[in-house]
């Protein structure tokens, strides 16, 4: 019997209908196994993922297949979004084994869980010969399997260990994981590495917020490179705005389709950080298209931001989004076809599968005159009304706590971003305006969803779906990013509640995922047991949940002035640092909150009657030095600890800065400010 009918997960409602006799991850699965004494299979994966399908359509859908697995097995199907902490688990034993991971992730386990042989995607034929293999290998060589899955539990016991090697994250540590992140730079299609290439978000702000402490030109013509082609290739959606979740060549011309709500959140605050910091058009132009891209396609109103666009449209990747010559004619006619042709590097021979090919900005039109720009956003509009007429991906709907704070701390840059370059003039004007307000509202619907829905007798739970929360508990990273999250919100809004909420969150992470080094693990003291209890200090598609409650702790520390948070974050940082400088790759947002302590981090209180429009909050947030927090208001406003006891000078705005709790004199002219700013 097949038991994922009442699943909220969208991903394990895609196989309801298998033959398989599918369990969900519960004690009862394990309980049957160990009646029945065989041992199970834990099949991991999640909605979007293209390999995903593949495997379900060719094995799970098969009749032949399905009854291997149900005859000699206890089966078990689990949403690497809905547990991380088994996905991280069973993924640290699956490389431990393999040498790589990847979904999706096909786990064979004694029934107590204990996993003994690993391994992703196998074809049919593979996975049937594989299945008899493990079978038999259970009935005739028990010991030897059993002997096999104890050495893999403490082989992954180890590599999730804590109590390792700690030292500070110095200055001198942040400038060799600079270097060694320039060494790894692929000076010709920017990112790093080959294929397939990942968009590096926690990387990129990480070299600008070093570029901002050292004035390295290095670290910022690495981002700006990357930000460009990355924004002009085809991992990036030419007509609607929003990124892909990498490409599977090494110069972002083919994505893999699915679009993940992480990685534009990321990538949001990168372009937006890049705009602000150079103004440069086109990171404007794509931070303004993935906020509206999180705000029309991923937000769900009343709700949060769904986790995912399908990588696959009818069981055919990449369906929605490919173009031929012919189709771009049919749509523009003649002249503006072979216009968009060239602009989008559209040929005969194609980019992508059968003829077709991925958009690309092949042209750079951001700095073009404004009548090969009008004609261009006439191009785009055309065609994305075009392709709204086809089939689309599918959505996976479940609001992801983690996630759904890295949109939240994203927009609300972007906010006072757009805020700050605002220009009545601009030709775009109104469509920044329009974007400013559609992505406030749904980042401000975020927020009540996870203070009102997510957060369960003062714990966090993990997910939600149709405005119901599941069962799944909250594990550090969704900590980390909601707390940082309620932090931004109390920048932006001067509203105390947010604060007050970030606070009882970290509050929860310090008293239950605290370990004994000053790290933290990822799952509670309280949680499920699991075959061993994580604890991964590396960033890897998500910052880790050290780096992400390390973010909150920091933010929250500069916000409220209360030193034992600022305290448990460089404890923290202290256990990542031996590896920032040897592991850039894996440490992106470790270091950009290091960057962040090193900067101080500044704390800047403006008192104002018109935040919205005094000219010292522009300053403030436009020369901000790294990791810094903003907030303005009026004198003792409620429940902002950096507006109390201090009052306007005659009468005027008055900007208070102080660095590591220790405060400058405070100035009322944009210039003085400017200049503390700086120093």
């Amino acid at each position: 019997m097949n038991r994922l009918a009442n699943a909220t997960s969208p991903y394990l409602l895609q196989h309801a209908d298998n033959p398989v006799d599918w369990w969900p991850w519960c004690d009862e699965a394990f309980a049957e196994a160990k009646r029945r004494d065989v041992p199970v299979i834990i099949s991991v994966g999640y909605a979007a993922c293209h390999w995903c399908h593949v495997m379900a359509h060719e094995s799970f859908e098969n009749d032949a297949v399905a009854r291997l697995m149900n005859e000699d097995f206890v089966s078990i199907k689990v949403d690497r979004e809905e547990r991380p902490d088994v996905d991280a688990v069973y993924m640290t034993a699956t490389q431990a084994m393999t040498g790589q991971g990847g979904w999706p992730m096909t786990v064979f386990a004694a029934p107590d869980g204990t996993p003994f042989f690993c391994g992703t995607y196998f074809p049919r034929p593979n996975f049937i010969r594989l299945l008899g293999s493990v079978a038999a290998a259970w009935r005739d060589q028990r010991e030897d399997v059993l002997r096999q899955g104890a050495a893999v539990v403490e082989a992954i016991g180890g590599a999730q260990a804590v109590g390792g090697l700690t030292a500070p994250l110095t200055a001198e540590l942040l400038d060799a994981a600079a270097d060694q992140l320039a060494r790894e730079y692929d000076e010709t299609n920017g990112g790093f590495g080959g294929a397939p290439k990942f968009p590096p978000h926690m990387n990129l702000l990480f070299l600008l917020r070093h570029h901002q402490r050292t004035g390295s030109a290095r670290s910022l013509e690495i981002v700006r490179h990357t930000a460009e082609a990355m924004a002009r290739g085809g991992i990036y959606d030419q007509l609607a705005g929003g990124f892909a979740r990498y490409s599977v060549d090494g110069h972002w011309t083919v994505p893999h389709f699915e679009k993940m709500l992480y990685d534009n959140a990321l990538l949001l605050r990168c372009y937006t950080q890049l705009w602000r910091l150079t103004g440069d058009p086109l990171a404007r132009r794509v931070a303004r298209d993935t906020a509206r891209f999180l705000a029309d396609e991923l937000h769900r109103p009343g709700e949060g931001f769904a986790s995912a666009l399908d990588a696959d449209t009818q069981g055919v990747e990449g369906l929605t989004y490919v173009w031929t010559p012919a189709q771009l004619v049919d749509v523009l006619g003649e002249e503006d076809g072979r216009f968009a042709a060239d602009l989008f590097g559209v040929t005969e021979s194609g980019t992508f599968e059968h003829g077709t090919s991925v958009l690309r900005l092949a042209r750079d039109v951001d700095a073009a005159d404004p009548e090969i720009r009008a004609r261009w956003q006439d191009v785009v509009a055309r065609l994305l009304a075009a392709r709204d007429t086809r089939p689309q991906p599918a959505r996976d709907d479940k609001v992801v706590a983690a996630w759904n704070g890295l949109a939240i701390t994203a927009i609300a840059e972007f906010q006072q971003v757009a805020a700050l370059y605002a220009a009545p003039e601009d030709e775009d004007a109104n469509l920044m305006e329009g974007v400013t307000i559609v992505s406030d509202g749904a980042m401000r619907d975020a927020a009540e969803h996870l203070a009102t829905v997510h957060v369960v007798d003062g714990r966090l739970r993990r997910v939600s779906r149709d405005k119901v929360v599941g069962e799944p508990a909250g594990v550090l990273e969704d900590y980390g990013c909601v707390a940082e999250a309620f932090c931004a919100m109390h920048q932006l809004t001067g509203e105390g509640r947010w604060l007050a909420l970030a606070g009882e969150l970290l509050d929860v992470a310090l008293a239950r995922f605290a370990a004994p080094d000053g790290g933290f693990y990822d799952t509670a003291d309280d949680a499920e047991r699991l075959v061993t209890r994580p604890a991964d200090p590396t960033d890897n598609a998500t910052p880790s949940g050290r780096s992400a409650i390390v973010a909150a702790l920091v933010a929250y520390a500069a916000l409220t002035g209360e030193t034992r948070y600022r305290e448990a974050a460089e404890a923290t940082l202290s256990t990542v640092a031996p590896i920032v400088g040897r592991h850039a790759r894996f440490t992106g947002y470790a270091a950009t909150v290091g960057e962040a302590l090193l900067s101080g981090p500044y704390e800047i209180a403006v008192v104002t009657d018109d935040p919205a429009g005094d000219p010292l909050v522009a300053a403030a947030c436009r020369h901000a030095p790294p990791g810094a927090v903003v907030v303005a208001g009026r004198t003792d406003q409620p429940g902002v600890p950096l507006l109390a006891e201090r009052p306007a000078l005659d009468g005027r705005s008055t900007a208070y800065v102080c660095r590591g709790f220790v405060c400058d004199r405070p100035v009322t002219s944009v210039d003085d400010l400017v200049a503390q700013l700086a120093g």
